[in-house]
């Protein structure tokens, strides 16, 4: 009964040091992110006009760029090849807005490239999306009965969901590529200097870490349904 009540053992030793490492992350890159929007770079670059660089770099064209309100909210959209930059990155000429900017150019430049764990994980994306809308229809169903047919429902509900794992797994190589091509066109192509480098690389680097704590939570998640799967079966 601790499962429907939200709170149990195997909540306290899976989930509540998940929610603590997420809390961390999202401060972390929310103050990172702040701290270097405040310091301008020395070319006087914009977010749209590093991501613009990063694509002529790669040689990747038909890329729009297009302004999105809001903050942080920045992203590529492979389904109609446009890069989102966000009121603090498009016309910003921040440290941080030339590093988000030109992670964001890097997902371009993965599609582009038909870049392979990016290929994997837009196959799992479907079938991810079904694993999360279903999971839970199973799992709680599964608690409603007992005996044999509770556990099939159970089960299938918990295959459903490590589906949907699977993909916050499938998203860390991918993420962390979009950084490395970023901080490595910013570098050779001498975007930012010194200590604007390290900002931009800060950043990035925070905002990685909340992908790896998505990733964590999930894992976690799918290991809890699984203990209590196993201790109700007994």
């Amino acid at each position: 009964m601790g499962f429907f009540y939200g709170f149990d053992m195997t909540y306290l030793v899976f989930i509540v040091p998940c929610i603590i490492i997420t809390l961390i992350c999202q401060v972390k890159v929310k103050t990172t992110f702040s701290k270097y929007s405040q310091i301008r770079n020395s070319r006087n670059m914009t977010g749209a006009q590093a991501a613009e660089y990063v694509l002529r770099q790669h040689g990747v064209t038909g890329v729009r760029i297009e302004h999105v309100a809001g903050s942080m909210t920045d992203h590529f959209d492979p389904r109609t090849n446009v890069i989102r930059l966000s009121d603090t990155v498009f016309n910003s000429t921040s440290v941080a807005a030339v590093g988000v900017a030109c992670h964001e150019a890097g997902h371009a430049v993965q599609h582009a490239e038909n870049y392979l764990p990016n290929r994997i994980r837009s196959f799992i994306l479907p079938v991810a999306r079904l694993g999360s809308s279903l999971s839970w229809i199973f799992i709680i169903i599964g608690f409603c009965f007992t005996q044999r047919v509770g556990f099939v429902f159970l089960y299938i509900g918990i295959i459903l969901f490590a589906l949907s794992v699977l993909f916050t797994i499938a998203t860390l190589p991918v993420e962390f590529n979009a950084s490395k091509r970023a901080l490595e066109t910013i570098r050779n192509g001498d975007l930012l200097y010194g200590e604007e480098y390290t900002g931009a690389k800060r950043v990035l680097q925070a905002a990685a870490m909340t992908y790896v704590a998505a990733a964590l939570t999930a894992i976690m998640q799918l290991l809890r349904l699984i203990v209590i799967a196993n201790n109700r079966r007994r």
